[in-house]
C-alpha cells in the first residue's frame, strides 16, 4: 500500500501532472470563483513553466550535473558480474523482443551487453519485480532480450522479487555477497542507485548508460521550439529529485531517522 501510495504521490510531483494542476486550478478560479487574478496568476506561471521545462537549454541545464556524477566506464578492471537494474518495460510476445523494453530500460540492457562482453565469464544479472497485471517480471523481460541479442541463458542471474531501488540492493547483495561487479542504470539515475548498494556494504562499478543530457551539435530551431523530448528531460530531474528527498528522509538505510 505504501509502494504504491508513494507511487502515485510522486507521479503527480512531477513537471507535467503537477503544473496541469496547476494550470487546471487557476482555470477553476476564473470560472467560479471570485479570485480572478489568482487565476490567471496560476494559468500564466503554469503555462511559463511549461514552456521553459519543455526546451532544450533549460531542461539540459538540469539534467546535466546529475547526469554528469559518474562517466562512462571504459576501466578494464576484470568483474564477475554485471548488474542491470530494471526500469520500464511491458512484455507482448507479438512484438520484437526490445520494443517490450520502454524508454530506460534498452539502453540500460545494451550498456549491459556491451560490458559483458568485454568481461568473458561474467555474469548478467536482471533486477525488478513483476508489474500487477503483467505475468512477466521486469526482471525475466530484460533476460529475454538479453537472450534474443546473443547472451547465453547460463549468463544470466534473474532477481524478480525486487520492487524498487532499494530492494534491489538487497537482493543483490544476498545473491553475491561481496563479489566484484559493474551497476549499470541510467545516468541520472545512478549517484541514488549507488546510496543504497553502498549502505548495504557492496562496492558497485558505477557504469552509467541512457546519458540524455545534450551538449552536442543540435540543429538551432531544435534548441528553440518546445518538444516532450525535453520535456522528459526535465522529468528525469523532478523523478531523480524526489527520490533523494524520500531518500534523505528515510534515511539512507531506508530506516526513518538512520544514517
Amino acid at each position: 500500500m505504501l509502494f504504491t501510495l508513494k507511487k502515485i504521490v510522486g507521479g503527480l510531483m512531477l513537471p507535467l501532472p503537477l503544473l496541469l494542476l496547476v494550470i487546471g486550478a487557476g482555470i477553476a478560479l476564473v470560472w467560479f470563483s471570485r479570485w480572478q487574478k489568482t487565476g490567471k496568476v496560476f494559468i500564466s506561471v503554469g503555462w511559463l513553466l511549461l514552456l521553459l521545462l519543455s526546451i532544450q537549454p533549460v531542461a539540459d541545464r538540469l539534467l546535466k550535473p546529475i547526469e554528469e556524477s559518474y562517466p562512462t566506464w571504459h576501466g578494464s578492471e576484470r568483474v564477475q558480474y554485471i548488474v542491470v537494474l530494471g526500469g520500464g518495460y511491458t512484455w507482448n510476445d507479438a512484438w520484437a523482443p526490445s520494443s517490450n523494453l520502454i524508454s530506460n530500460s534498452l539502453p540500460r540492457l545494451n550498456e549491459g551487453i556491451r560490458l559483458w562482453r568485454a568481461n568473458p565469464g561474467a555474469k548478467m544479472i536482471f533486477t525488478g519485480a513483476a508489474a500487477k497485471t503483467n505475468p512477466v517480471s521486469t526482471a525475466e523481460a530484460g533476460a529475454r532480450v538479453a537472450e534474443s541479442l546473443g547472451v547465453p541463458r547460463s549468463d544470466i542471474i534473474t532477481l524478480d522479487q525486487p520492487k524498487d531501488t532499494e530492494e534491489e540492493a538487497s537482493a543483490v547483495k544476498q545473491a553475491i555477497g561481496d563479489a566484484p561487479f559493474l551497476l549499470v542504470t541510467s545516468a541520472s539515475h545512478l549517484p541514488r542507485a549507488m546510496i543504497f548498494f553502498q549502505h548495504v556494504g557492496l562496492k558497485p562499478l558505477p557504469a552509467p548508460a541512457n546519458q540524455l543530457a545534450i551538449d552536442s551539435p543540435l540543429n538551432p530551431w531544435e534548441r528553440v521550439i518546445p518538444s516532450p523530448v525535453w520535456l522528459m528531460h526535465s522529468d528525469r530531474v523532478g523523478y531523480e529529485t524526489l527520490g533523494r528527498i524520500w531518500q534523505w528522509l528515510k534515511g539512507s538505510s531506508g530506516q526513518p531517522g538512520e544514517q
